[in-house]
Parts: structure tokens; C-alpha cells; sequence
């Protein structure tokens, strides 16, 4: 073996080591903040517990939408997601505390495996494409099957188109059928709209329900979070 061989191997054995460590940590805080939500004493500030998903192809700007919305920050450079990251922002809408649960997935095929497991019990699903790129436009039919093949019949969905701040011919989505809205996560412009037109889509979904009002939806947390790695995010 090579010293080249033997660098790249401990740098992979490393990269791994650091991966597990991150997981564990990762999923101690989900299953500590999963009990928390349910606990009779917290259980009475919300009204509602979703879990909503983001998904479309790697690089039209999932993670800048979710860091826009959650912690209304934007980067210009942001790393690419692998597998699955997430965040927790809490709102009111119509009087009623709504506790929303934010998967970002990986766009990457080779995650796919991973992240078609939080389909299920997703109560929105959020399909992301590039206002900019005509392909990552012409794949949200693949998206919508990856829904119908993993999600629940009745889940939400809304389609967002990102990079609405960038000048180029844009692409329509009429004729999916589904709602749409397009958004600029460096603008925030209709970021806050997208989230809670999701939101509210799903309540009245969920009130419509013979129980969906009785009780906080419950979400059941699936697979492992990891980490990140390098990559651009435009907007």
C-alpha cells in the first residue's frame, strides 16, 4: 500500500469516526426534544405538532429556504446537505400554537435510500426547484412520484420555486396542479408565506378530521441525521 493509499484510508476512517459521533449526538437531542414535546407539562403550549419535509434536486437552495425561515439568516456559500438535517420553529397561527418539525433532505440520488424514509408521517411536503434551471424543473414530476410511492395519500404539498431574486427565464407550474409560489431565500421574499401557507393547508386539513383536533399530531422520527459537507447554495 501506498502512503497516498494509507492517507486516504485514514482520512475516510476518520471522516466516518466523525460521522457516528455526529449521529449519536444528533439523535439523543431528537429523542430528548420528541419526550419533551410529549410531557404533560410542555404538551399544553402547543396546539399542533407537524412534520414537514423539504425536498428537489441538490442545489436549489432547500437549506437556505430552511435557514431563512427558522433562523432568518442567509449565506451566499452554504454546504450541501447529506441525508438529512433539520429545524424546529414554533408559530401561531389563528390563535392556535403549531410546533413545526423542518426536515431538509439531501437532493443527491445516493441519499435517496436515506431520505425516503421521513416521507412517512410527514404532514407537508415541500417541492423545491430552481427558478434558474430548467432541469431541476423538468425532475419535480420525479419528486411528486417519489411522494406518491413513500408518503401518506392525504399529505400537503406545495410547490416552491427558489431563486426568484436571479434574472432568467423561468418556468411555470400550472399545469402540476398543486399549489405554487415562488420564493428567494436571499430576498426572504414569500419565505414566510410558502411555511405558513403549508401550515395552514395542514391544520384545516387536520381539523377537517375526527381527531385531528383533539390531540397534537404525533411524530414518529425515522432514520439517523447527519452531517454536512462542502457545496454552494445560491439562494
Amino acid at each position: 500500500m501506498t502512503r497516498q493509499q494509507f492517507d486516504k484510508k485514514k482520512d475516510v476512517f476518520k471522516t466516518r469516526r466523525r460521522h457516528i459521533a455526529i449521529v449519536y449526538v444528533s439523535q439523543i437531542a431528537l429523542l430528548t426534544d420528541e419526550r419533551s414535546a410529549e410531557s404533560p407539562p410542555l404538551r399544553c403550549y402547543r396546539d399542533y405538532l407537524f412534520k414537514l419535509l423539504l425536498i428537489g434536486d441538490s442545489g436549489v437552495g432547500k437549506s437556505c429556504l430552511l435557514l431563512r425561515f427558522a433562523d432568518d439568516s442567509y449565506l451566499d456559500s452554504y454546504i450541501s446537505t447529506i441525508g438529512v438535517d433539520f429545524k424546529i420553529r414554533t408559530v401561531e397561527q389563528d390563535g392556535k400554537t403549531i410546533k413545526l418539525q423542518i426536515w431538509d433532505t439531501a437532493g443527491q440520488e445516493r441519499f435517496r435510500t436515506i431520505t425516503s424514509s421521513y416521507y412517512r408521517g410527514a404532514h407537508g411536503i415541500i417541492v423545491t426547484y430552481d427558478v434558474t434551471d430548467q432541469e431541476s424543473f423538468n425532475n419535480v414530476k420525479q419528486w411528486l412520484n417519489e411522494i406518491d410511492r413513500y408518503a401518506s395519500e392525504s399529505v400537503n404539498k406545495l410547490l416552491v420555486g427558489n431563486k426568484n431574486d436571479l434574472t432568467s427565464q423561468k418556468a411555470f407550474a400550472d399545469e402540476l396542479g398543486i399549489p405554487f409560489l415562488e420564493t428567494s431565500a436571499k430576498n426572504a421574499t414569500n419565505v414566510e408565506e410558502a411555511f405558513m401557507a403549508m401550515t395552514a393547508a395542514i391544520k384545516t386539513r387536520m381539523a377537517s378530521q375526527p381527531s385531528g383536533g383533539s390531540k397534537p399530531a404525533t411524530v414518529q422520527i425515522r432514520g439517523q441525521p447527519v452531517n454536512q459537507q462542502s457545496g454552494c447554495c445560491s439562494s
